[in-house]
């Protein structure tokens, strides 16, 4: 097979998987007897992650995680 054919098969694969967790969705959503949330409702969970750069006083006194504390070197 070349790696076009690879492809294509995965992409089949993958819209079949999409379609069937969507059946799959919509059977445990009617079997709870709720109403289907919208697919845009996912988005209201998203935490939005400022630009600006954090306080640098959060780190005071903080080690570097597997590099040990700042002030001490490696045996």
């Amino acid at each position: 097979m070349s790696v076009q054919d690879d492809l294509a098969a995965v992409k089949r694969c993958l819209e079949e998987l999409v379609r069937t967790v969507g059946q799959l969705e919509r059977s445990v959503t009617a079997e709870r007897g709720a109403a289907p949330a919208p697919a845009a409702g996912r988005a209201e969970n998203l935490v939005t992650i400022p630009d600006a750069p954090y306080d640098s006083g959060l780190w005071t006194d903080t080690d570097d995680e597997g590099l040990g504390a700042r002030d001490r070197h490696a045996p």
